[in-house]
C-alpha cells in the first residue's frame, strides 16, 4: 500500500527561489510552492494533468515518487490522490482562472520503472532515463522524451514540436501541425504520423524494427549511416523521392517513377522502413562523417 503526505505550502522564500531556479522552475512573488512525496512499490503508476504549465519528469529514488508544484496564483488549486500504487495529481482551475492565472510548474522525481501518463496543453512536456511507459498528451508546448530504454512510448500532439534523443523500444507519435526529430531512436515499431509537420530521423533503423513515416503535406527526412541494413520502401503522391543510397532495387506495387522508390541496403536487411507522404518530399540521405 503506497502512501501519500502533503509536506508545506506558501510563499517562496529567496532561499526556495534559489533552489527552483536551479531546477528549471520559474518565481514570482506571488508564486505558492507545494510538495508532495509518496512511498511507492516496483513499477508504480504516475498521472500528471496539468491545464497549464510545463511538466518535468525525471528519475530518483527507486521506492518514492517526489513533486515540487509552483501554482502561480490562488485562482488553481491541486487535486491530489494515491492508491495503492498510484499517483494522481490535477491542476484544477477555479472561476476566474485562465491561460495565465492558472499556470502551474510541476517538477517530478519518480523511480526509473515508473509508467507515467503526462498532459498539458500549453506547457513544456519533458521526461528522461525511464524505463517504464511513457505516455504523454499535448497541444501546442513542446515535448522532449530523452534517454529512455524498453518501455512504450507514446506521444500525441496538435502543434507542439517533438524531440526524442535515444529512445529505444515501442515508439507511436501523432502529430497534426508539431515537427517530429528523432536522433538515435531505435524498436520493434516505430510508427510517425503527421498532418502538416516534418518528419525528421537520424539513426540506424536498428533493433529489427518496422519504421513508419507518414505524413500528408510535411516532409519526410532519414538519415542512416551507410552500414544499415534495411528493406525500403517510399512513396510521395505528389512530391520528390530521393535517395543517396544505392539500393539493391525490389519490386513492389505502385512503385514507380521519382515519386516513389523500393530496394533493400545491406546483404540481410534487418529492419523495414516505410516512408509514405501525399504531397511532402521524402528524403533519404547517407550520414557524412
Amino acid at each position: 500500500m503506497s502512501s501519500g503526505r502533503w509536506m508545506s505550502s506558501g510563499k517562496c522564500t529567496a532561499n526556495v527561489a534559489t533552489v527552483l531556479a536551479l531546477a528549471g522552475l520559474a518565481f514570482g512573488a506571488d508564486t505558492v510552492r507545494k510538495d508532495f512525496h509518496y512511498k511507492v512499490g516496483k513499477r508504480p503508476m504516475i498521472s500528471i494533468n496539468n491545464a497549464y504549465g510545463p511538466v518535468i519528469v525525471k528519475v530518483g529514488a527507486p521506492h518514492e515518487v517526489t513533486v515540487v508544484a509552483l501554482l502561480h496564483s490562488n485562482k488553481v488549486e491541486l487535486d491530489e490522490s494515491n492508491s495503492r500504487n498510484r499517483v494522481d495529481l490535477v491542476s484544477h482551475l477555479l472561476p476566474g482562472g485562465d491561460e495565465t492565472s492558472g499556470v502551474v510548474e510541476y517538477q517530478i522525481l519518480v523511480p526509473s520503472t515508473a509508467n507515467i501518463t503526462l498532459h498539458s496543453d500549453t506547457g513544456r512536456i519533458h521526461a528522461e532515463k525511464l524505463e517504464g511507459d511513457v505516455i504523454v498528451a499535448g497541444n501546442d508546448g513542446p515535448i522532449d522524451v530523452a534517454d529512455c530504454d524498453g518501455g512504450h512510448v507514446h506521444v500525441r500532439t496538435l502543434n507542439g514540436a517533438v524531440n526524442l534523443n535515444n529512445v529505444h523500444g515501442h515508439v507511436e507519435i501523432m502529430s497534426v501541425g508539431g515537427d517530429v526529430v528523432m536522433h538515435g531512436v531505435t524498436g520493434t515499431l516505430v510508427a510517425v504520423n503527421s498532418n502538416s509537420g516534418k518528419i525528421e530521423y537520424d539513426g540506424d533503423f536498428g533493433a529489427e524494427g518496422e519504421y513508419t513515416f507518414t505524413s500528408h503535406t510535411g516532409n519526410i527526412e532519414a538519415v542512416a549511416p551507410a552500414y544499415a541494413s534495411f528493406d525500403v520502401l517510399a512513396r510521395s503522391t505528389h512530391g520528390v523521392v530521393q535517395s543517396d543510397f544505392s539500393l539493391e532495387p525490389k519490386h513492389a506495387p505502385f512503385m514507380k517513377g521519382a515519386n516513389s522508390l523500393a530496394g533493400t541496403m545491406g546483404k540481410a536487411a534487418s529492419s523495414s522502413v516505410r516512408l509514405f507522404s501525399f504531397s511532402g518530399k521524402i528524403l533519404l540521405k547517407k550520414r557524412q562523417n
